[in-house]
């Protein structure tokens, strides 16, 4: 991000005006049009009084997360974005990929990043459609030129960075290897997932997730719910120690277990908690476990 996509951020963050901020910098209001435009840049006196208005540092405010990313210890890549002024709904479908990534971040721009260390074409078989339709972004990623899912899965890794302030509901459908949530508030995340692994760090709100696959779930932190709805599949979740939650079965068949350190032991789950760790579908298990595994 650079420096006059990041104050304009900062600023609507802060639900100020070009003039409202103008005025606490003692500056004029086209001079701040002309740093959210890039067009001019503030000197250091006023960059000092951006910092502390803002409380971020000199260093954080002046770089520039563009140039960063072309570091990547990726060979290939292929980056899109697409500017986000309000909450939206987000429904996207990816397809096959190797590793899929989403999290939030202080920023205006979905931004949807693509790499391969061994697809030298991946800009010109990929294609991200982006659709803005009223409340609501739809995000598709098309493979071009007879590249298959197999291929995909074997060689695409996708990361996908929200803007926080403008995150309402997220609906994603995505085929891989393993499924990371990071640093993400929102109402409710929808996962149409074909996957063994997932993990959520740092997540509030709703997880729904929908696989007919044996999972692992790591949650690295509970605030709020997980409800895991499955087929004829035997999943486990590991909780942090101590955690509060409610555990609840719904569906026919299904069946919840508790662990540990590796031993099978009494639920230990309270009433009434506002976390709340779900099981729905047919014929299905999921073993709810903290502590250490052993072996």
């Amino acid at each position: 991000m650079t420096f006059a996509e990041k104050l304009k951020s900062l600023r609507k963050q802060a639900s100020m005006s070009q003039e409202q901020l103008a005025e606490k910098l003692g500056v004029s209001r086209q001079a701040v049009t002309k740093w959210e435009t890039d067009t001019g840049i503030p000197d250091l006196e006023n960059i000092k009084s951006i910092s502390s208005l803002f409380d971020i540092s000199i260093d954080e405010l002046l770089s520039n997360e563009k140039a960063s990313q072309k570091n990547s210890e990726h060979l290939f890549e292929s980056v899109t974005e697409y500017d986000i002024d309000e909450p939206k709904r987000y429904d996207m479908k990816f397809g096959g990929a190797k590793r899929f990534v989403l999290c939030g971040y202080k920023g205006e721009k979905i931004r949807i990043r693509l790499v391969s260390d061994t697809l030298p074409t991946l800009q010109n078989d990929f294609k991200i459609k982006i659709d803005d339709i009223r409340k609501r972004i739809d995000v598709d990623v098309k493979r071009m030129n007879g590249v298959t899912e197999a291929t995909a899965k074997e060689a695409v890794s996708i990361f996908v960075q929200i803007p926080s302030p403008y995150i309402g509901q997220i609906e994603c459908a995505v085929n891989t290897e393993t499924v990371e949530i990071h640093s993400l508030k929102c109402d409710s995340i929808e996962l149409d997932v074909k996957t063994s692994h997932v993990t959520l760090d740092d997540v509030s709100g709703t997880v729904e997730i929908n696989c007919n696959l044996d999972m692992e779930v790591l949650c690295n932190s509970l605030n709020g719910e997980v409800d895991i709805n499955q087929i004829s599949a035997t999943s486990r979740i590991h909780i942090p120690e101590n955690s509060v939650f409610t555990a609840v079965t719904k569906g026919i068949g299904t069946n919840i277990f508790y662990k540990k350190n590796g031993q099978p032991t009494d639920r230990f789950d309270t009433s009434d908690s506002e976390n709340i760790i779900e099981l729905n579908g047919i014929k299905s298990e999921l073993v709810i476990y903290t502590g250490k595994e052993r072996g």
